[in-house]
């Protein structure tokens, strides 16, 4: 299946999401326009999942409007199955339903992949690959979150994996290697860290400022090649051979045109790359894994009383 380079996410079609996100998610009118102006361009992948507030109908909606059911692919992915405590019957049936659910808001008969959104589902991939040999998804996969899961990956055979890549984040250096070795296609988020790699300075939580000076000799290396942040880390997630897609979201079509625009410019030069691994120092995960950035505050919080 060719999924291409750039997958739009569309999570900011359902949620106010991101760490920079200062104006809300945006109109529908605004969302069937970057899908439009994505297609367009080449973009032939959506991804969302049941739990990103209505960007499921959102995206139904407005392939349908766009005469893009046929001609676009969308990846979605289960809600957590392991904090139901369910019996294995029951986890079953949550995980057909969930998918049926999905398509009946897309408004579409099967899935490109469908992941699941908890890592700790793995177990229950078997499920999937049921409702993949019915012919209601097109693979099974799953959506990773630490780096802890990756050697399951491997032992049950998935073929579809997103995880969080940017330029801070190395916990997955050891798995890239093994996804190519497996055949494994690997969609990477999280490039702009929520938005922490390239909003001010001043912005930025007190619980996160460790990232500062990181940022600084990042930037420097950037401006010494003659470009920007953004364009910097979109390179460096591109230098990766093991990553398939690179999913990013918008809040505009300008922002998808300028993503495109760098992504057009390819790989950075070996020299580049190699200094940049060298500036970056192993950061804790309370830093680059944005699902503890509220809980490192709260304990902050708490050690304050």
């Amino acid at each position: 299946m060719y999924f291409s380079k750039l997958m739009l996410g569309t999570v900011q079609f359902g949620l106010n999401y991101g760490i920079a996100n200062t104006v809300g998610k945006p109109s529908y009118e605004t969302a069937r326009d970057i899908i439009q102006a994505a297609y367009e361009s080449g973009v032939n992948c959506l991804d969302t999942a049941a739990g990103y507030g209505d960007s499921e109908a959102v995206l139904g909606r407005a392939l349908a409007e766009l005469n893009l059911k046929d001609k676009m692919q969308v990846i979605s992915k289960v809600p957590s199955v392991s904090q139901q405590n369910l019996s294995e019957s029951a986890a079953e049936r949550f995980i057909v339903e969930n998918v049926e659910h999905s398509l009946t808001r897309l408004g579409i008969q099967c899935l490109a992949a469908c992941l699941f959104h908890v890592e700790q589902d793995i177990r229950y991939i078997g499920i999937l690959q049921k409702l993949e040999r019915k012919g209601l998804i097109g693979g099974a996969g799953v959506s990773l979150d630490s780096n802890r899961c990756c050697n399951d990956v491997i032992a049950a055979g998935i073929k579809y994996v997103q995880l969080p890549y940017n330029i801070l984040d190395k916990r997955f250096d050891a798995f890239f290697p093994l996804a190519q070795k497996n055949g494994i296609a690997v969609f990477s988020r999280s490039v702009y860290l929520q938005g922490l790699l390239l909003m001010p300075e001043d912005k930025i939580k007190e619980s996160l400022l460790e990232v500062i000076p990181v940022r600084r000799k990042l930037a420097c290396l950037a401006a010494e090649a003659g470009m920007d942040m953004s364009e910097l880390c979109i390179r460096f997630v591109l230098s990766n051979p093991a990553r398939s897609s690179v999913l990013t979201g918008v809040d505009n079509v300008e922002q998808l045109r300028h993503n495109l625009q760098l992504m057009e410019k390819g790989p950075l030069a070996a020299v580049l790359y190699q200094k940049i691994r060298e500036a970056v120092p192993l950061l804790e995960e309370k830093i680059i894994r944005p699902h503890l950035w509220n809980k490192t505050l709260a304990v902050k919080k708490l050690d304050q009383r």
